[in-house]
């Protein structure tokens, strides 16, 4: 098993990208049932969902526009439990149908407020796509149509994922070393 230093932190490899790769392919097979003909607009929630939508984008066979919002929630290794409205949408989003993309679901705060602000531009219906579930550390029920991965409650980087800015690039997934 390989392990990486990411700052001050020791991580082990956790998710290989095979794996990443075949969960995201399942999730877009399933969104090519759902959302063809709908036109959606997808809405990638920045920093950490970018390598996500991309190779999401790759494998949808039906006409989609992309958008994309940037919220804070994390400090360090733990969420914070406010969240913060970095940059918003300029699409017209009333009456369309709109999936939010979404590198992780843990303690559901996040989600739970990107999903009131995408209300009040009343949208057709709103689904949420998350590469990653912590059904473990949800404390906020969200709605989750499209999950790549269940994973335990272990602080993760990779994929888009970060530890204080740094670890987005790596390719694999990897899990702190305690």
């Amino acid at each position: 098993m390989k392990t990486i230093q990411v700052l001050d932190k020791k991580f082990e490899t956790f998710i290989p990208y095979e794996k990443i790769e075949g969960a995201i392919k399942e999730m877009a097979a399933k969104m090519n049932e759902d959302l063809k003909g709908k036109e959606p607009v997808f809405i990638s929630v920045l920093n950490g969902a970018f390598m996500f939508a991309a190779d999401l984008f790759k494998n949808l066979d039906f006409d989609a526009e992309i958008s994309f919002v940037k919220m804070a929630s994390y400090h360090g290794t733990n969420s914070s439990g406010s969240v913060k409205h970095l940059i918003g949408l300029n699409e017209n989003l009333e009456g369309r149908t709109c999936v939010i993309l979404e590198d992780i679901v843990d303690t559901g705060f996040s989600m739970d407020n990107i999903l009131d602000q995408l209300s009040a531009f009343r949208p057709k219906e709103i689904k949420v796509a998350t590469l990653l579930f912590k059904p473990k550390a949800l404390k906020k029920d969200v709605p989750l149509d499209y999950v790549g991965l269940e994973i335990g409650n272990d602080f993760i980087v990779g994929f888009g994922l970060d530890y204080n800015g740094r670890g987005r690039n790596l390719k694999d997934i990897y899990k702190v070393v305690e």
